[in-house]
């Protein structure tokens, strides 16, 4: 049976919102776009890319396939993060999309989030990784779907802005299996499902 684990840049009051770029996403007027960057250094190249070098499909959202495409996609630059996303296998979970024909090995699930991934959870033993898609992380979680979580944790506060978790969560207990902290001050938490 695959494991689910979400990888998600997060501030210190738990916003999730548009951590890359001043345009990713700019839903409510959130203005803050891109407040991840300026953070970055060696140890967190390492660890970031620790997580995708081992094998595994990647499950997206809608919103952030779409974004991604354009990001990603295209790119050829032989960065190993375009590289493993191109190479990957891309499940996509969507209600309105009509195909995922823009990007190379994506596949897309139709239909409600927890019946499609439950399914193909007990398909394979390929893990499944998550990058950012708050929403679907928010459904899986509430359905006991994710396994682990990879926190990466801002030294900032924002006041606005989607958070992590919105509304009541289940109570679900981690253990911290890993930490390391940035030079920059980011705090990169791993935890397993208890």
């Amino acid at each position: 049976m695959r494991s689910i684990t979400v990888t998600m840049s997060v501030t210190l009051d738990g916003v999730v919102q548009s951590p890359g770029r001043a345009d990713e996403d700019t839903r409510g007027g959130f203005i803050h776009g891109g407040w991840g960057q300026g953070y970055w250094d060696d140890v967190m190249a390492r660890e970031m890319a620790m997580g995708m070098s081992a094998p595994g499909d990647m499950l997206l959202g809608r919103r952030t396939w779409q974004d991604f495409v354009t990001a990603w996609g295209r790119a050829s630059d032989g960065n190993p993060f375009s590289t493993h996303m191109n190479a990957a296998t891309k499940y996509v979970v969507s209600r309105s999309l009509v195909n995922v024909d823009a990007w190379q090995n994506s596949v897309l699930l139709r239909g409600d989030a927890v019946e499609t991934v439950t399914e193909l959870k007990v398909e394979s033993d390929r893990d499944l990784s998550i990058i950012g898609s708050a929403s679907l992380v928010r459904t899986l979680h509430a359905a006991g779907l994710v396994d682990q979580y990879t926190l990466v944790i801002h030294p900032m506060t924002l006041g606005i802005g989607n958070r992590l978790f919105e509304g009541p969560a289940p109570r679900t207990e981690f253990e911290l299996t890993r930490s390391v902290t940035t030079t920059t001050g980011v705090i990169i938490a791993r935890y397993a499902r208890k």
